[in-house]
């Protein structure tokens, strides 16, 4: 995991002052390390009955959709409001500094379905949660919820109590 971490660049006062912003993209630029990193991602899911694979807006998407290809399953974007072109499903959720939103097409899950949803990062868990929720809404169930990395000090695991949760690294 230290190669995987020294992929990982630190912007300080981004996006804004007194934020230590956890940059992804010198580990998404290294092609080595970017498989490395979907593959230990995933690990725990392979032999499982994941159907798709989940990922949110946007980083969700790059580990997301290479875990799915990965995974040989589909990809379910959770999307920001008004980004979807089909009737969708949404649901609202509270941030640290307000409330966002989240949607899926309605026909984005099978019922029964058994979703791994992944993302880049797991900070305060609120964006996880809506996820899982969203996906619970359209009938898929979350066998977990995978992140390259974790704020621990943030302590968003405690919004996923009721899933796994499988981190790379913890900061």
């Amino acid at each position: 995991m230290e190669n995987l971490k020294t992929k990982i660049r630190d912007i300080t006062d981004f996006p804004k002052p007194g934020i230590n912003f956890k940059d992804i993209t010198p580990l998404v630029q290294d092609p080595k390390t970017l498989r490395s990193c979907v593959e230990k991602l995933i690990g725990p899911y392979t032999n499982t009955q994941i159907t798709a694979v989940a990922g949110m807006e946007a980083r969700g998407f790059i580990f997301g959709s290479l875990a799915a290809w990965e995974l040989g399953v589909g990809f379910i974007p959770l999307r920001k409001p008004g980004k979807l072109p089909y009737d969708v499903q949404k649901v609202d959720y509270d941030l640290e500094y307000g409330q966002a939103s989240l949607e899926a097409h309605i026909d984005a899950v099978n019922p029964g379905d058994n979703i791994l949803l992944i993302d880049d990062v797991l900070a305060t868990g609120g964006t996880a949660k809506a996820s899982c929720e969203l996906i619970e809404m359209l009938g898929g169930n979350i066998i977990a919820c995978a992140f390259v990395m974790e704020l621990g000090f943030l302590n968003g695991r405690q919004q996923l109590v009721d899933y796994p949760v499988h981190t790379l690294l913890t900061y």
